[in-house]
């Protein structure tokens, strides 16, 4: 097979891989590299020539008016020797101005200016052209006959001054059509810049997706193939190193049977008549007997109680099928030790005549006492829920006492009182005094209307008819309503269920006293402002939740029972056993300064 087709180590394969892949990134990159350097180095070259084309034209605007100013210094020239001066500057600038002009259009070796192919910029030339000649012509003219007088000079030099004007303005828009294409070939550059860097860019990004992340991920995948082959060579040893050690376990075991089974075990053989066959060392350490001493028979050995003796011979003798028998016995030790064994009588030598027994025992007497512990523990726990059950009983009629005390002291101080001075008002009456009259009547209307609002709201705490009439929520719904009346309180209700439902009577009432009492705490003992009472029935699970908005309470009192009523915490201990009188739960939650809030849940099924 060829060497290709082999499967290559993990280790060159990934080298072969990357130095392939990174190859062709590097040689990407450089290739960018080069053409980058090649555009700006092209470019460099056009754009010398264009600043010396660009430095040349613009010399042409300064050389024009050179030589005005010349022609002009010329004519104020008094002595012949600066006029040869200023007649050789002349025509030293004159040579430059030609050359340089011709130049610009057909290019120039010694100049360094290349030949012109820009159709438009030639165009402006051959507009410049007329100006240019008649310059160079004037000037010509004045250098030919310098000597001839002033009016040749004067004459020229207003035809220089002419087309001046006209040569700088076409010079200027020549000189900015230069600098337009050099502005475009350096944009053109730009734009080949960003190509390249985009490139570059791209580059390096399918290298960080097709070369780093796919080695990443290789990497990753080969340290977890180690990992993993790592915990399974360690899994595997410790398996053979199980092996080994239950292997020499076992054959520890199988050497130490024998002392075992005669130091540990609790065992015995006898013959047909009860007498013993061999013992094990252990049933003589528990029995308190020596070998020596087994000359009686099986059931004399075990115990030293004569009832237990009777018993014990009995059961060995009805042994005569080949069942075997489990029985559990108390004997008595020659030490006057009570003990408990669980005995398995097994027949031997089936098919002899002789037939001998093996007794297998169980040392059960811990068991036996602990099982005696436990019954006992489970009486005096039953004896104390029974207790606590009392207790309890004993605190709801307290409870249901102090709330007829209660009752009847709001009838007493409340409604009494009014109908005293009802009664009192009544009798005062002077029918003669006619404003008097009018005074006291108006106060006992008044004083009837505190009275009807007094009976009112004992005969609402005492029983609601909306609780019997219509349900849990609509009583809730008054009851809210009532209170926040009595109390100026701004108590809300939120009703979140589909539709009225009712439940069974007993549960109404409960639930209805349960949340009576909540809302009752945080108007009475949290100082609540605002308390929100919520129903909502979901998945045959009625849910009231009452917040208020109060100082709240220390949570931990939540898990103390009071001993009476004069402790306080009744309200919520009555709370508690009337929700798990109906099978409900109830939740609350307070934390000091942030209000309270109390739950209740209860399942059932509505009721048609």
């Amino acid at each position: 097979m060829p060497e290709s087709n082999h499967q290559k180590p993990l280790d060159t394969a990934t080298f072969l891989r990357i130095r392939k892949w990174y190859l062709l990134a590097l040689a990407g990159i450089a290739l960018t590299i080069i053409v980058a350097q090649v555009l700006i180095q092209m470019h460099l070259n056009t754009q010398l020539n264009d600043s010396r084309v660009i430095n040349v034209a613009g010399r042409q605007r300064a050389f024009s008016q050179k030589l005005v100013k010349e022609v002009l210094l010329l004519e104020e020239a008094s002595d012949q020797e600066n006029r040869q001066r200023i007649i050789s500057e002349i025509t030293q600038t004159l040579a430059v101005w030609k050359a340089s002009h011709h130049g610009l259009q057909s290019g120039n070796q010694a100049m360094n200016l290349p030949r012109e192919n820009d159709s438009e910029i030639l165009s402006l030339f051959q507009n410049l052209e007329t100006h240019h000649s008649a310059m160079v012509q004037a000037v010509e003219i004045v250098l030919s006959q310098a000597g001839n007088g002033t009016d040749v000079l004067k004459e020229q030099k207003t035809v220089l001054l002419e087309n001046e004007r006209h040569f700088l303005r076409l010079m200027d828009n020549i000189v900015n059509k230069y600098d337009e294409r050099s502005n475009a070939k350096l944009q053109n550059l730009k734009q080949k810049e960003y190509f390249l860097l985009a490139f570059s860019l791209l580059i390096l990004l399918l290298e960080i997706l097709f070369i780093f992340k796919p080695l990443s991920v290789q990497i990753r995948n080969t340290i977890a193939g180690l990992m993993q082959s790592q915990l399974k060579s360690e899994a595997n040893a410790q398996e053979i190193e199980t092996l080994l050690l239950e292997k020499e376990k076992s054959l520890k075991e199988l050497q130490e049977l024998n002392f075992v089974i005669d130091n540990a075990a609790l065992f015995a053989s006898a013959r047909k008549d009860g007498s013993i066959v061999f013992i094990s060392k252990k049933f003589l350490e528990l029995l308190g007997l020596e070998r020596t001493e087994l000359t009686k028979p099986l059931s004399e050995i075990l115990t030293t109680d004569e009832g237990q003796q009777q018993y014990l011979k009995e059961v060995l003798k009805s042994n005569r099928k080949n069942n075997i028998r489990s029985e559990e016995i108390e004997i008595t030790t020659r030490s006057g030790e009570h003990s408990w064994l669980d005995i398995s009588i097994v027949p031997m030598h089936q098919a002899s005549k002789q037939q001998s027994i093996l007794i297998l025992c169980s040392d059960i007497t811990e068991r036996k006492q602990n099982a005696l512990k436990v019954e006992q523990l489970t009486q005096e726990n039953f004896e104390e829920r029974m207790l606590q059950k009392k207790i309890q009983a004993s605190q709801i009629v307290e409870g249901q006492e102090e709330e007829r005390k209660r009752i009847a002291k709001d009838i007493h101080d409340g409604i009494g009182q009014m109908l005293t001075a009802l009664k009192f008002n009544i009798e005062s009456i002077d029918i003669d005094n006619k404003e008097k009259t009018v005074e006291k009547i108006t106060y006992l209307k008044a004083l009837t209307a505190d009275l009807i609002k007094g009976v009112r709201t004992a005969t609402f705490n005492l029983t609601p008819p909306e609780l019997g009439d219509h349900g849990i929520f609509p009583a809730l719904h008054k009851m809210t309503v009532e209170l926040s009346k009595l109390t100026g309180k701004n108590i809300l209700f939120e009703n979140r269920a589909d539709e009225n439902i009712r439940f069974d009577t007993l549960a109404e009432t409960n639930i209805y006293r349960v949340t009576q009492e909540a809302v009752n705490n945080a108007i009475k003992y949290a100082q609540a402002n605002y308390i929100l009472v919520t129903i909502n029935f979901k998945d045959d699970i009625l849910s009231i939740v009452v917040d208020d908005d109060g100082k709240g309470f220390d949570a931990s009192i939540l898990n103390e029972v009071p001993k009476n009523s004069s402790e306080g915490g009744m309200g919520l201990f009555f709370m508690k056993e009337r929700i798990s009188y109906i099978n409900g739960r109830l939740f609350i939650n307070s934390e000091l300064g942030k209000g309270t809030r109390v739950t209740i849940n209860y399942k059932t099924y509505k009721m048609n």
